[in-house]
């Protein structure tokens, strides 16, 4: 919520507003005084990365009256606010349409009562132009439930699963020394959305979650799925479940009667942990970071844009954009989805265009282990491989697609590092056992290389062949998607090469074309995002000091530039954004001029490859240099810790989700390309890249991907992310031109459903 609060605070005053901060939620504003402050620009310099919110927030049972309401219409028009941006779940956001809607005639019964004169000049609108008769009002959503309808994620949900993460991995180890079974109880009375990514993201033997309630004999199937673990070598259970869980009556399943029912049936020393209020503390991750940058200050240009017929507005997300949606209709889809969940209707729960759990996803067994499936039967072989650096993530996209692979029958072989490993020969057969516990471990437990086939290809097809390999599978970077185009373009002399082969995209750059995100990126920005926190920590009670950082990338700005959002970074150079001597001694002066006030501190980050001669070398001794007497300058480069770690809960979630779906589509591009005995795949969509563009999961074929690579510096030619730049540099307060920035479009929640069944 902080990073809210600061990207509106900064864009209003950017867009020449007079910005106020409410304390205390609703109840300060009711009260008013010193509760309404008028904000300054580095008022809100250092709250970018402290959780909670520093302005507060509470309940209000007055504010539920229309006396209490009468009395924040009187403090704001005193202080000539007509134009309000709430943070919060869908009561606040009700709460703050019924504001609008009786604000007139709040106003009017002020008026008879003789506390305001409409001939003050104080009251009028200092941001629209218009008259103080007409309230905006524009929302953004702060849940760590992710349980408002119209929005893929909301503000804090991402934090709330770092914390669940940190928790599991930690209960993992002593479950793991001392054989335990353990079952952790999440937040979640209506959306399960905690527990059940938490349990993709873990690798958890069982879930428990309202929208999905288990059938009858669910404890048989529980006990005989947790015996089964531990028979095929686990030393292990996991057992996760949302507080609001119940069974096919309604009735409440406890995390007490679920660990009596362990040690009663099993005999497993079985521990509850209920995590309770900690999944809403600490620091916000990068993801909620920049989330909330882009949603705040898409709020202050609704705002902008809004006029008296303008119905009040929450803004949301959609992919990677921010989105406008009419505030009530969200909240009534948000309230229908609640109701029915009370009244145990989950036949027409389900039914809802904004379900939060979809039927398919309900009905996988990998996502909904309790759910019973068949394994398949074939003929198939198929190979899995890691190529490039390591990425975190990898291991839970290699996990999922073991595990789905051998549901589909299919033999499956790892190969030990990359293309090199092919060539020679360096394959294992994978079982199910074999990968348990990766999910969480980062790196790549395969071994990685960054070797291209094009000089080994006689010995891969050699490889091939001795393995009877059906299709290929490749987990990894600009090189895998490199290396997989040199295959395709090697099957006109090589048949062996004419099988299926897919691409999921991993790496820290998140440079591959043909998707929006690749598995270890998410986790790399939150590394750097870190470092850099802890590196501004440092400079506390020094003199002030300006940090030049070097980040990874290659020539991908897209590190550089999510970190330095999330940070909060004065600039953050990259390649695909030209500068020069020039606008280095305008980023100096302007960082000059911000250490001559209240600002103790900057921070700029610069991409490794941004610039032949403008190194992190030269730029720290230019702003040494041109900052003396002023500040000096220190550099750190990140290195390699942005490659390592666990992997984020986003990236665990995604990789398995990718690996699923991959195999599924190279399952269906081995029926469909089996002939006389043989596999033979020949055609261009039997060679693709597995993305995600904006929502929607897609195969594109590496031949059609090659006129969008810049093969010269291994990246696409258009970037999306480019988008976000505008930002960086708005809540830095450097000018820039509004044609930069790209507005959310309107968008409606039933419209928005269509697309929701196109993705995972």
């Amino acid at each position: 919520m902080n990073a809210a609060v600061r990207a509106v605070t900064r864009m209003g005053i950017y867009v020449g507003a007079k910005v106020y901060l409410i304390n205390e939620g609703y109840q300060g504003l009711v009260d008013g005084g010193e509760n309404i402050k008028l904000a300054h620009w580095h008022s809100v310099t250092n709250i970018i990365q402290l959780g909670g919110t520093v302005i507060g927030s509470a309940r209000c049972k007055s504010f539920t009256t229309r006396e209490g309401r009468l009395a924040a219409a009187f403090n704001l028009v005193k202080k000539g606010i007509t134009n309000l941006c709430v943070c919060g779940g869908d009561g606040s956001l009700t709460g703050a349409n019924i504001f609008r809607s009786e604000w007139k005639g709040l106003l009017e019964e002020l008026v008879q009562k003789g506390n305001l004169l409409y001939t003050q000049p104080q009251y009028s609108d200092h941001f629209c132009g218009g008259t103080h008769t007409h309230l905006n009002i524009v929302g953004l959503v702060g849940s760590i439930d992710n349980d408002f309808c119209g929005t893929d994620m909301t503000i804090g949900a991402d934090s709330a699963l770092h914390r669940i993460m940190e928790i599991i991995d930690a209960i993992m180890t002593t479950a793991q020394s001392h054989q335990r079974t353990f079952v952790l109880e999440l937040m979640g009375r209506h959306c399960g959305y905690l527990a059940l990514v938490s349990a993709l993201a873990s690798g958890a033997d069982w879930l428990f979650i309202p929208e999905a309630p288990p059938k009858q004999g669910w404890e048989d199937r529980m006990c005989a799925r947790l015996e089964s673990s531990r028979t095929t070598g686990s030393r292990l259970n996991i057992v996760i479940m949302a507080e609001g869980a119940i069974d096919m009556n309604g009735e409440s399943i406890s995390s007490t009667y679920v660990k009596d029912l362990v040690v009663k049936r099993l005999g497993y020393d079985t521990r509850v942990t209920v995590l309770g209020h900690v999944q809403r503390g600490g620091t916000p991750s990068a993801f909620d970071r920049i989330l909330s940058c882009k949603l705040g200050v898409e709020a202050v240009i609704a705002l902008m844009e809004a006029t008296p017929d303008t119905p009040a507005c929450v803004i949301g997300l959609s992919g990677n954009h921010a989105v406008r949606l009419p505030l009530m209709e969200c909240v009534e889809m948000t309230k229908l989805v609640q109701t029915t969940m009370d009244e145990k209707k989950f036949d027409e729960t389900i039914k809802l265009p904004l379900y939060f759990v979809k039927r398919s996803e309900a009905e996988n067994p990998r996502i909904f282990p309790h759910l019973c499936f068949i394994f398949s039967q074939s003929n198939f072989t198929l190979a899995i491989l890691n190529v490039g650096a390591p990425a975190a993530g990898m291991n839970a996209a290699v996990r999922s697609a073991v595990r789905q692979a051998i549901v589909h029958g299919h033999k499956v072989y790892a190969v030990h590092d990359g293309f090199l490993g092919l060539a020679n020969g360096a394959l294992f057969e994978m079982k199910w056992g074999m990968v348990a516990g990766w999910t969480g471990q980062g790196s790549s437990l395969l071994g990685t290389k960054r070797t291209l086939p094009g000089k080994n290809m006689e010995k891969i097809v050699e490889t091939i062949t001795k393995y009877n390999i059906s299709a290929l599978l490749v987990i990894g970077g600009f090189e895998g998607y490199n290396g997989v185009l040199q295959l395709f373009e090697a099957r006109s002399h090589y048949d062996e090469l004419c099988i299926p082969m897919c691409v999921i995209p991993a790496t820290i750059s998140n440079n591959v074309p043909g998707t929006d995100f690749s598995i270890g990126a998410d986790t790399a920005v939150n590394s750097a995002m870190e470092g850099c926190d802890k590196i501004k920590q440092s400079a506390s009670g020094t003199k002030r000091r300006v940090f030049v950082v070097e980040t990874m990338g290659g020539y991908c700005g897209y590190l550089a530039t999510c970190t330095g959002i999330a940070v909060g970074a004065d600039a953050a150079y990259i390649y695909e954004e030209p500068f020069n001597i020039h606008d280095l001694k305008t980023n100096v002066e302007h960082l000059a001029e911000k250490m001559k006030k209240d600002i103790q501190r900057g921070l700029v980050l610069r991409n490794e490859n941004c610039h032949e001669n403008y190194t992190t070398d030269f730029i720290h001794r230019l702003y040494s240099a041109e900052g003396k007497g002023i500040f000096d300058s220190r550099v750190n480069v990140l290195g390699h810790l942005q490659q390592g770690g666990a992997p984020s809960p986003f990236d665990r979630n995604f990789g398995t989700k990718m690996g699923v779906r991959a195999i599924q589509w190279l399952s269906e591009k081995l029926t469909e390309n089996y002939r006389q005995g043989r596999v033979f795949a020949n055609s261009a969509d039997t060679a693709c890249v597995l993305g995600l563009k904006r929502k929607v999961v897609s195969f594109t074929p590496v031949s059609e991907l090659k006129d969008a690579t810049d093969f010269e510096h291994r990246m696409p030619k258009v970037q999306w992310w480019m988008n976000l730049r505008p930002l960086l540099k708005m809540l830095a307060k450097y000018q820039t031109s509004f044609c930069e920035y790209v507005p959310g479009e309107i968008e409606h929640v039933t419209r928005r459903s269509i697309s929701i069944d196109s993705g995972f």
